[in-house]
């Protein structure tokens, strides 16, 4: 999801907020989460791993185009909002022309 300079710019590690002696690494795991009574499984999603506890933190933008694209909304056309119809003016009788 992030294009190779974005990928060159984020650490390879960082220390675990949950553990005391752990690391988290970036990998790409399966995430799973239910939308109503579905399991939806979503494979090589972008989240940090912790090597000791296995705390995972997922990726703050990858979760946030997921939940766009499982918006059930998602794909169906925006209803417009009418503009308010303003009557156009109407031609009045033509005015004299001047005289020379």
């Amino acid at each position: 999801m992030n294009n190779e300079n974005e990928k060159d710019d984020l650490p390879e590690s960082m220390p675990c907020n949950e553990c005391p002696g752990g690391v988290m690494h970036p990998r790409l795991i399966t995430y799973f989460t239910w939308i109503n009574n579905e399991l939806i499984t979503v494979p090589n999603f972008p989240a940090w791993v912790c090597d000791m506890c296995g705390k995972r933190e997922y990726d703050e933008q990858a979760i946030s185009w997921l939940t766009m694209l499982l918006d059930p909304n998602a794909g169906k056309p925006t209803r417009r909002v009418g503009r308010p119809h303003h009557p156009r003016p109407q031609a009045g009788p033509a005015r004299p022309a001047p005289e020379s």
